[in-house]
């Protein structure tokens, strides 16, 4: 009974236990994979996978995380007719998040720019995002992105871009 009683004082205390926080501070680098879909004028649209580099640093203030990052993605995504083809997206994006103890959860917001076979556009970019250590030095993410250019193709009217990109990320 007295041993009962103790594994049971001992999971309930395990189970209270507070979930120590990370330390984000510090600078990154790393490599994403994901899918993008774009949405232009007279119909056109496309999808296809992009990948590429990211570099940042972070900075935490206790359960709330500032940081600066720049991304690129390669991609060749065909917008069909002669629209053009999108070829690459470079962001400059600020991120701020709450430390969720064992993930990061946050917002992007920032600028990006798109190269196609057309022509070159910036714009706004935003989203969101979750981080998640797998230990000191290794993260695995994933980003919801969000951007809306208004002349990259032939024809004249906006297009309105969605990557999605799962990322692994490296801390210095």
């Amino acid at each position: 009974m007295k041993v009962l009683k103790a594994l049971i004082i001992s999971s309930i205390a395990t189970i209270s236990a507070p979930v120590m926080a990370e330390d984000w501070t510090g600078a990154y680098a790393g490599f994403s994979f994901g899918y993008a879909d774009a949405d232009g004028p007279n119909g056109s649209s496309g999808n296809d996978t992009v990948f590429g580099p990211h570099i940042g640093y972070d900075r935490d203030f206790g359960n709330f995380v500032l940081g600066g990052e720049l991304e690129y993605n390669r991609l060749s995504l065909n917008l069909g007719g002669n629209e053009g083809t999108l070829d690459s997206m470079t962001r400059l994006k600020l991120r701020g998040g709450y430390d969720f103890g064992a993930a990061l959860g946050y917002v992007v917001v920032g600028a990006a720019r798109v190269d196609s076979s057309v022509d070159s556009d910036t714009a706004a970019v935003y989203g969101i995002g979750v981080a998640y250590p797998i230990n000191d030095k290794f993260i695995i993410s994933g980003e919801a992105l969000r951007q809306n250019f208004d002349d990259v193709t032939r024809s004249d009217g906006s297009l309105d871009s969605n990557v999605f990109n799962l990322r692994t990320t490296f801390r210095f």
